[in-house]
């Protein structure tokens, strides 16, 4: 292969077989459950960087079930966003996410630099409650419910919240283990239509893990929670910060 052929083909490993498809990344019946908890404001000074600010000591914990999305096809995902401010502007930073597909792992770390691993998250009615869990191979690490469908949510608040910027950490090595990419990335949801959004009363359970680390934000309290099922495009980022320059 020459060297044209190379740099023609190249924008994800393996060359020649990629591990997810180029872009733009649609998403149908994204179905997603949020608990809003109250955190030690200690824990999250730890583990947001600077530039970002944190606003108040608040984690969103998110469950996110994808069962149709274009080059990625069906996933579930879950993690943590912390409200933070960037330059003024209220937006939300991923710090951490859990899924169970090879294809938007490597797409969503490579492209946006999300900080994803791969576990088990499982988003499901049982009866009368909406349930998240997350294990770790064999371990529970996550445990999350909501009364199904108990009270409807204002779809237009809903809708406008969404439209917030997000921010992640894009790290990718040297070949010496140095950082050769060290950014803060801005992205956002596009083209968002929001079908239907409820609460319920609703309760979360971090639990201890070497490598999966969700429980280092423990849950003070539960402030409220969110599900809600959408039509979206995951927008591609930009570098508003780069931390081996700026």
């Amino acid at each position: 292969m020459k060297i044209e052929d190379v740099r023609a083909k190249a924008y994800s490993m393996p060359l020649t077989s990629p591990s997810y498809p180029r872009g733009p990344y649609r998403f149908f019946n994204r179905e997603f459950f949020v608990i809003t908890y109250r955190t030690d404001p200690a824990a999250l000074a730890k583990v947001v960087p600077e530039p970002l600010k944190v606003v108040d000591p608040i984690v969103k914990y998110e469950f996110i079930r994808m069962p149709d999305s274009t080059g990625f096809g069906d996933y579930t995902e879950t993690g943590q966003v912390i409200p933070v401010e960037f330059n003024g502007v209220k937006g939300g930073y991923v710090h951490s996410m859990y899924l169970d597909d090879e294809a938007p792992t490597a797409g969503g770390r490579e492209l946006w630099g999300f900080p994803k691993k791969i576990a088990k998250p499982k988003l499901q009615v049982e009866s009368d409650t909406l349930v998240g869990s997350l294990h770790y191979g064999s371990v529970l690490c996550t445990s999350a419910t909501m009364g199904y469908k108990y009270e409807a949510l204002d779809l237009d608040a809903l809708h406008k919240s969404l439209l917030a910027p997000n921010w992640m950490l894009k790290i990718i090595p040297h070949v010496d283990g140095s950082a050769r990419v060290l950014e803060l990335v801005e992205y956002y949801l596009e083209d968002l239509v929001v079908k239907e959004a409820w609460t319920g009363p609703a309760a979360l359970g971090l639990f201890p893990h070497a490598l999966c680390t969700v429980a280092q934000l423990p849950v003070l309290e539960v402030i409220s929670a969110a599900h809600f099922r959408t039509d979206l495009t995951l927008g591609l980022g930009k570098v508003v910060y780069d931390y081996l320059k700026d």
